[in-house]
């Protein structure tokens, strides 16, 4: 789970112009020229080599270090002078490793170039960096690379998103297009792929969530009408009866219930081609400037990203996934306006209210699991409110009215 990266927040703020002429991590060159700062002896207390120092200025630290893509310095606001260890983290974030980045310029075309990189914000599960890529005439596009530092199947995973991309190619799915893979690092220092940028920003506010909802339900419901040739691993449920965390102060009856209710074996069903993390962080809109907040026209989808764990299984195991997002982003009432949408839209459910209610309970006891893993990115996206504490609470709201009301 976790946002996708094409729109997600960039990390570090770029500051070409901090220090004009500024040497790297040396003596100064034309430090004087902002008044008040000094050069301290970082490179050793980040670890970040010779080639980088780092200059204290009023509150802030900035790390100062000579462009890899061109000959001019430039640098990174860190935060405070107390949170020195984020210049190592920060740093690290936006830079390419030089294997990556010599793989990565092999797969441009002839006379590209890379003029930019920014970290991006939101991946849970690997490092994402958006590289600005000039080609000779001065036109510039944007690639996505997405790099798996630790993880104990990348090479599974990254090829499992290859093969999605490369399948939806041929579809009506607005998905990024395949540029390349290295999953197993045989190029670069750790698994990578490359792919194309989409337009569009990832939309977690409460305003307009009503126009949107239909919007979802549709991408999803023609998801679920993808018919590969040959199909993904079918769908896997970790979550089990013994691992569900339950809220403190939730409601111990709903969640006793539900807790039994997946200790039953799953029900039958038609297998449909599903995304499995199918929910707002990854789902990219086109919001015009201006429109007013919830009206019809005012959003469109233009992508739906992170694909790492396509698979064959139930259309309610998806639908339910998002429903649950929903209904903690939102509101438990969003999670069964989801559904209701989903079914309008034409996308079809089990026909049993045992069987619905199965998977939306599997879903939403799954998340009980990731409380403070999920809530991170969406604080880091604005929704500042959504602690833990508060995910949890919303969550056992949502199982709550599942387990009670007809779904």
């Amino acid at each position: 789970m976790g946002l996708g990266g094409h729109g997600s927040t960039v990390l570090p703020t770029r500051v070409d112009r901090l220090a004009p002429g500024l040497g790297s991590g040396g003596s100064g060159g034309r430090l004087s020229a902002v008044a008040g700062w000094r050069l301290a002896p970082c490179a050793r207390r980040c670890g970040l080599g010779p080639a980088v120092g780092c200059v204290e200025g009023g509150r802030r630290w900035w790390v100062i270090r000579r462009n890899p893509l061109r000959a001019a310095p430039f640098g990174w606001c860190a935060g405070p002078v107390s949170a020195h260890e984020e210049f190592r983290d920060s740093l690290a974030a936006v830079s390419v490793r030089p294997l990556t980045l010599a793989w990565v310029s092999r797969h441009l075309a002839a006379g590209e170039r890379i003029t930019g990189i920014v970290a991006l914000r939101g991946g849970i599960t690997a490092e994402m960096r958006r590289l600005t890529v000039r080609a000779p005439n001065g036109d510039t596009r944007h690639l996505v690379l997405r790099t798996v530092v630790d993880a104990k199947d990348a090479e599974g995973w990254l090829n499992r998103e290859a093969d999605a991309l490369a399948l939806l190619a041929g579809t009506d799915v607005p998905a990024p297009a395949l540029v390349a893979v290295d999953p197993t690092a045989a190029h670069c220092e750790f698994p990578s792929l490359l792919m194309t940028r989409l337009p569009g920003r990832t939309v977690l506010d409460d305003a307009g969530v009503a126009a949107r909802v239909p919007l979802l339900a549709r991408q999803l419901v023609a998801i679920h009408a993808v018919r590969p040739a040959e199909r993904p691993r079918e769908y896997e449920a970790l979550t089990t009866a013994d691992t569900v965390v339950v809220p403190p102060g939730g409601d111990a009856a709903a969640w006793a219930a539900a807790i039994d209710l997946i200790r039953e074996p799953a029900p039958a069903y038609e297998g449909r081609f599903l995304h499995r993390d199918f929910q707002p962080g990854n789902v990219l809109f086109d919001v015009p400037p201006g429109a007013p907040p919830g009206a019809p026209s005012a959003a469109r989808i233009t992508g739906v990203v992170d694909w790492a764990t396509p698979s064959w299984g139930p259309a309610d195991f998806d639908m339910a996934h998002c429903a649950t997002n929903l209904a903690v982003l939102h509101g438990p009432e969003w999670g069964f306006r989801f559904a209701d949408a989903y079914e309008e839209a034409g996308g079809v459910l089990a026909a049993s209210e045992r069987e619905r209610r199965y998977w939306r309970v599997r879903d939403a006891l799954a998340l009980s699991e990731e409380v403070s893993l999920v809530s991170g990115p969406w604080r880091d996206a604005g929704r500042t409110e959504l602690t833990p504490r508060a995910v949890a609470e919303r969550l056992d709201a949502y199982v709550t009215a599942v387990m009670n009301a007809e779904v």
